[in-house]
């Protein structure tokens, strides 16, 4: 599913060689046909966009939008755990995960990077790049939702995510959320916002300790949407 790696090439910090590339990614997107077709027209559109622009340019746009906060971090655990002890394992269990799929990291980025987990995704069969996706889309529909209020293009991407894997159930209160939340204040008060939180994605540290539990417990499935919608509504 080479469409889910020129998503992940959409998500991660432009380089030359991505600029270099357009034709052949927007190719892959028609040609592949794994989207749906408005939005895949979303994604051709995004694709457009980079087209004549200075590398730069893009690379201090991208900054700007997914560097400088915590509402837009492109790291999955850390809009469920922030800063406290039960990412670290998280990590270790998503790691595991991989591991036990072949797939090795050639990356200094977390395991929970967006690109990284699409990149994964691109190379397992579509039913269970489907279902893990869809495990992560309580926390992929929150970034596409603020992106939808920011009125950004990079929102196509987390659209068409979801019309691939599947809307959360609880689209409406992340909606809601994004809505309601006021400014990123994370630069702000640091301090109270990077506080420990008791919100956990497998619910027990040693559910996945080996690579065979790693192959058969989704290590990013969010186990309760009360917990997930009330982390975020104390983060405003």
């Amino acid at each position: 599913m080479q469409t889910l790696k020129v998503l992940s090439l959409l998500l991660s910090y432009p380089e030359a060689e991505t600029l270099e590339a357009l034709d052949e990614m927007a190719a892959v997107v028609e040609q592949e046909n794994l989207l749906l077709d408005h939005h895949k027209k979303s994604v051709l559109a995004l694709i457009d966009t980079y087209r004549g622009t200075d590398l730069l340019d893009a690379q201090e746009a991208y900054v700007a939008l997914f560097d400088r906060g915590r509402f837009l971090s492109l790291h999955i655990f850390e809009h469920v755990h922030g800063e406290s002890r039960d990412r670290g394992q998280a990590m270790v269990n998503l790691l595991q995960m991989y591991e036990s799929h072949g797939f090795e990291m050639s990356t200094h980025e977390l395991p929970d990077y967006i690109p990284l987990f699409l990149e994964f995704l691109s190379q397992q069969e579509r039913a269970e790049a489907a279902q893990l996706l869809h495990d992560a889309m309580p926390v992929l529909s929150l970034l596409g939702a603020r992106l939808i209020e920011r009125g950004n293009d990079f929102r196509a991407i987390f659209d068409a995510l979801a019309g691939f894997a599947g809307e959360p159930e609880a689209l409406a209160e992340i909606r809601q959320q994004a809505a309601t939340e006021g400014e990123d204040e994370t630069l702000v008060n640091m301090d109270e916002i990077w506080e420990e939180e008791a919100v956990s994605f497998m619910g027990s540290g040693d559910v996945c300790t080996n690579q065979t539990a790693a192959a058969t417990v989704n290590p990013v499935i969010i186990t309760s949407r009360e917990q997930f919608l009330a982390a975020h509504s104390n983060r405003k």
